[in-house]
């Protein structure tokens, strides 16, 4: 028996753009279903842009769906581009608002997004490797995870996970590249080469906004923010845009690097958001022998914890001390996350676990609504 259009579609359901990360059915973009008296089966697709850098993804995808369907001898994915009224309609349904201007989703009362700012106060304590390293964590475990590179000086992001596309715009949304299942999106990849970003403050609030308003997150678990090192314009732009994020604070064991980091987590208390803990990266080095070097010294993750919880008022654990590794240098001049190239290593053990005590921390109910009202 011949397949009909309707199990085409059934079949097509199961079919996600690689952008947007929904059914192709659902969005609009199956325009047309033709099934021949051969049993080969025609399927026409709208692209969001002509250019589209999906093609080859979603053609093999759409065969592989499509070629399930018994009685179906083959199939051929022709494509098509999406008129600007449908364009128009799409971007209003993913925001689920007309509104001209967009919204930052991760502030409305119904948000389930846990929303992390990793901080620190000086550079190059393994801020960005912390974060991406945490962000391939959680998806490897199911989560879905996105990662703004908000160090618009000094953007890393991308190469440390591996991510060379650019983002597609349709209208005035922004669709991010993924890297390891994980959502991205940074200043870097809008820069020619390695050409510096030369900004000032209402530019850096101004990317900043765009990057939590105008890109197209979908649900996310876990949005995790990569801030510049120190007490600047971002960290306050945090607390403004996004006033229900977590500040997660990096440091090393070193003094003059906790001294520092004691700074950047103190901000919270100006911007009324929590610290939800600390960090200590590099802690030591272990040789062949198992004897462990101190390089940079030990107790810098402890006293940032206990300053920030008697300055905050409030409990700020040390939640985990990464080693030095060589496997977490590798991986991330790779593109590849130790948690996924090296998982048995001590540093991807350490930082597995600690994404999972996060991933696993309630959204809480700051912001939400409680559904109750005065009798």
């Amino acid at each position: 028996m011949l397949p009909t259009p309707d199990d085409v579609r059934t079949a097509l359901s199961a079919v996600n753009d690689p952008e947007l990360h929904r059914p192709i059915t659902e969005l609009g973009m199956v325009d047309r279903v033709d099934v021949g008296a051969d049993a080969v089966v025609d399927v026409r697709v709208l692209l969001t842009i002509a250019g589209c850098p999906m093609r080859e993804k979603l053609t093999s995808d759409v065969t592989a769906a499509v070629r399930g369907v018994p009685g179906t001898r083959g199939v051929r994915v022709q494509f098509g581009e999406m008129t600007p009224e449908q364009r128009s309609a799409l971007t209003v349904k993913l925001r689920g608002t007309t509104q001209a201007a967009p919204t930052i989703r991760f502030n409305e009362p119904g948000s389930l997004t846990r929303v992390y700012a990793v901080a620190s106060g000086k550079g190059g304590v393994g801020k960005s490797s912390v974060t991406v390293n945490l962000a391939a964590a959680m998806a490897a475990d199911g989560l879905r995870v996105g990662v703004v590179d908000a160090d618009v000086h000094g953007f890393s992001v991308p190469r440390l996970l591996g991510v060379t596309g650019r983002p597609t715009k349709v209208d005035s949304m922004i669709l991010p590249p993924t890297g390891h299942g994980v959502r991205v999106i940074s200043i870097g990849m809008f820069v020619p080469g390695n050409e510096p970003v030369a900004w000032r403050g209402p530019m850096l609030h101004r990317a900043l906004q765009q990057f939590v308003s105008e890109v197209f997150w979908g649900d996310l678990d876990v949005l995790l923010l990569d801030l510049p090192p120190g007490t600047g314009d971002i960290a306050i732009s945090v607390g403004q845009l996004l006033p229900s994020a977590e500040v997660l604070v990096v440091t090393t064991p070193q003094a003059a690097a906790a001294e520092v980091a004691e700074r950047a987590g103190a901000v919270a208390a100006q911007t009324s958001q929590r610290v939800v803990g600390v960090v200590e990266n590099m802690s030591w080095l272990q040789l062949p022998d198992g004897q462990r070097v101190e390089v940079f010294g030990s107790g810098g993750g402890q006293r940032v914890a206990a300053s920030l919880t008697e300055r905050l008022g409030a409990p700020v654990p040390l939640l985990g001390q990464v080693p030095m590794d060589v496997t977490l240098r590798e991986g991330g001049d790779a593109g590849l996350p130790v948690v996924l190239g090296a998982p048995d290593s001590p540093a991807a053990q350490v930082l597995r676990d600690l994404a999972r005590t996060l991933a696993a921390r309630p959204r809480g109910l700051a912001g939400r609504r409680l559904g109750v009202s005065v009798a």
